[in-house]
């Protein structure tokens, strides 16, 4: 695949996506947006990629839409774009496989929101956060409002995006929005840990896991605890499942395959 706004490349089971624009700080795009999607189908159709990493560089890991393309957009011409935003922040959330954001420098708008999508989020503690659209007249679009309400509570998030103000690494990990906080020259080598030890474990149980989740938000308790309950006993199908509890018993370490 030719990618013009992203670098995209696989290794030990990781597939690693860099933002590609540093002349915007890795501003989004349409085309940033459609690669975005063109890597999450890769990654389903590609069995040995067993977990996803995006990233940025020192400066940026996104600093969100390209402000300049909205001036002169129509009510109709935003609801196009913030529809393909959200298309493709779907995308990336519904890869049965885990997903981390590698932040360092700035993750604003568009780029905080793409790190909310991700599963985990690792940043240098020279990263900056923030949702700032509320200073342009306008909110986050690209699931801001609703995946930070979810991840940090009500109170902080109005706080955030209300305020529209730029914060820390720090703040952001005291905050929960961030699960990992490291010095930025060890960014690239904790992410690299991280993704080794997610693609160690057993393929089928973490999409399950993810799936579960992620439904948690649409449905009651005892629907969750029925939908939980079969997907617990589907697994015992499975011969991860039998792998991992002979493992367990043998004293040694598990090899699963996503059978």
């Amino acid at each position: 695949m030719d990618f013009q706004t992203v670098i995209y490349t696989k290794e030990e089971g990781a597939a690693i996506v860099q933002l590609n624009r540093p002349e915007v700080l890795n501003a989004f795009n349409e085309e940033v947006l459609r690669e975005l999607e063109m890597v999450a189908d890769d990654v389903v159709r590609d069995d040995e990629v067993k977990v996803v990493v995006i990233k940025g560089n020192e400066t940026a890991f996104a600093a969100g839409a390209d402000i300049k393309n909205f001036v002169s957009y129509s009510p109709r011409d935003a609801h196009q774009y913030i529809s393909q935003v959200q298309v493709s922040m779907g995308k990336l959330l519904g890869v049965g496989k885990p997903t981390i954001a590698s932040i360092a420098g700035y993750a604003l708008g568009g780029g905080c929101e793409l790190a909310l999508a991700c599963d985990f989020r690792i940043a240098a503690d020279t990263a900056h956060f923030g949702l700032p659209e509320i200073n342009l007249g306008i909110i986050p679009g690209g699931g801001g409002t609703q995946r930070l309400t979810r991840l940090i509570g009500e109170a902080k998030t109005k706080q955030l995006i209300m305020l529209g103000e730029i914060f820390d690494a720090q703040s952001a990990y005291e905050l929960g929005l961030v699960n990992f906080l490291v010095p930025l020259p060890d960014l690239e080598e904790a992410t690299r840990k991280l993704a080794k030890k997610l693609c160690r474990k057993p393929p089928l149980a973490i999409r399950t896991a993810k799936e579960l989740i992620q439904l948690s938000y649409d449905v009651d308790i005892y629907n969750g605890l029925m939908m939980e309950k079969e997907k617990f006993a589907y697994l015992f199908s499975t011969e991860d499942q039998t792998e991992g509890m002979k493992a367990f018993l043998e004293g040694r370490k598990a090899t699963f395959t996503g059978r």
